[in-house]
């Protein structure tokens, strides 16, 4: 096997599992993700020559759990680990390790993973980035995007997230009832962002990273079942699911980004959408409305539309209104806007997200939106000014292409209105001659 493409989507869908059921053996985070490295550089060297093992989850963890101990001896001036050919043959091993790990307290070391990053003891937002790094492996680069923080600010955050993680004594047991619930808004935050940076990639060359929205999708449904009468909890997966419903629709056969309005529907994910829908009627009898139930009926407004033009966006613009109440934010005010712009036109649009030039800065849909509304208001060159800042500030390919053909569009009509004022200027001065 030359190509070594295929690796890197088995370790990075393992690396949760992997690093969560380490952690619950050693009770050292930065133990558990050393392992979980040293066992991906072996699964580099081994699997290329022998092929993946039947079960990477549980070759990794073994292997993981050999090379910390291998460590531990090392310091003791123990035995030395075996060669790799004497431990990479898990076939015995692997269904007595994979039951042990089924069986454990949650069924999952992930959700365990997730409650230890967000645990009380740190910070809401180092609570967050902690989980993103450990969980999902995104990079510095990657979770700072997420938060519209630098690279290097995150990057401290996180290591002093560590560092509080190591020093509190933190308990690797299972959590109580009430402790459980002290986390959860932490850990649902932590999911959404997960599912937001694959629905919308921060990095790389794929504008869609499936498997992270399929990886949040999986926690989400997981987390309903330890908190299955938490509206909210519905709320966020029904949320998940309904944007999720979209993937197929969501780009061209070149990765080119398709907007909502000129997306095919028919290609929508029915039974998602049906699944998302039902959760959402559920959580919505409880009467405790909440961010992720508001987020979650705007996207089934956009599910029930049968086209572009079927959306009631008054129904948006107030939902969003209400999100505002509940959750003031920059973001959220940019994505009232473009409902504003159907109820009200692209001026009045415009003068809502004016305000938001400065928090806004370095966003790049800020300057996408704010581009094209200048360009419904025939303001080409501002429209221009905007489309180069969002093109600068995109994170994919994806998205500076998206960017770029509105960039083109806007020059081609200049191009247009030019030439048509070259040639009323040549019908004025033939007129005046003939005069």
């Amino acid at each position: 096997m030359t190509d070594l493409g295929w690796i890197d989507p088995l370790l990075r869908a393992a690396r949760p599992k992997v690093t969560g059921a380490l952690l619950r053996y050693f009770r050292d985070l930065d133990r558990a993700e050393e392992a979980f490295q040293e066992a991906s550089l072996r699964a580099l060297k081994n699997w290329p020559i022998n092929g993946p093992p039947r079960d990477p989850v549980a070759w990794l963890v073994m292997v993981g759990r050999n090379c910390a101990l291998d460590d531990v001896r090392r310091g003791n001036k123990s035995q030395p680990l075996p060669e790799d050919g004497e431990i990479s043959d898990l076939e015995d091993a692997e269904p007595d390790l994979i039951e042990r790990l089924d069986n454990s307290h949650y069924r999952d070391d992930v959700l365990r993973l997730l409650f230890i990053c967000c645990h009380p003891d740190l910070p809401a937002v180092q609570q967050i980035a902690l989980a993103l790094r450990v969980v999902s492996g995104l990079t510095m680069k990657e979770i700072a995007s997420a938060f519209l923080v630098s690279e290097s600010a995150m990057e401290q955050r996180i290591t002093r997230a560590k560092s509080r993680v190591a020093k509190a004594d933190v308990p690797f047991e299972t959590p109580g009832a009430a402790e459980r619930a002290e986390r959860l808004g932490a850990v649902a935050a932590m999911l959404y962002l997960l599912f937001n940076e694959g629905y919308s990639a921060s990095g790389g060359t794929v504008h869609v990273r499936v498997p992270l929205c399929e990886e949040a999708v999986r926690l989400a449904r997981l987390l309903l079942t330890l908190f299955p009468a938490e509206p909210e909890i519905m709320g966020l997966a029904a949320l998940m699911l309904l944007q999720h419903a979209r993937a197929q629709g969501r780009l061209d056969e070149t990765g080119e980004i398709i907007l909502l309005e000129d997306q095919d529907r028919s290609r929508w994910d029915r039974d998602l959408i049906a699944e998302g829908l039902a959760l959402l009627e559920k959580a919505k009898r409880h009467r405790r409305p909440g961010t992720y139930q508001i987020q979650a009926t705007i996207a089934g407004v956009h599910a029930h539309a049968a086209d572009w033009k079927a959306t009631d966006w008054a129904e948006i613009d107030q939902l969003y209104g209400a999100l505002e109440r509940l959750q003031p934010s920059p973001v959220i005010t940019l994505n009232r806007a473009v409902a504003v712009s159907k109820v009200q036109g692209p001026a009045a649009a415009l003068a809502l997200i004016e305000p938001l030039a400065e928090p806004l800065s370095s966003y790049f849909h800020f300057f996408g939106l704010k581009g094209g509304l200048l360009m419904q208001l025939g303001r080409a060159a501002e429209a221009k000014v905007a489309f180069d800042q969002a093109i600068a500030l995109a994170h994919t390919p994806a998205e500076a292409a998206h960017i770029r053909g509105h960039l083109d569009r806007l020059m081609a009509e200049a191009d247009g209105h030019e030439h048509e004022k070259i040639n009323r200027d040549r019908v004025g001065l033939a007129s005046g001659r003939s005069s």
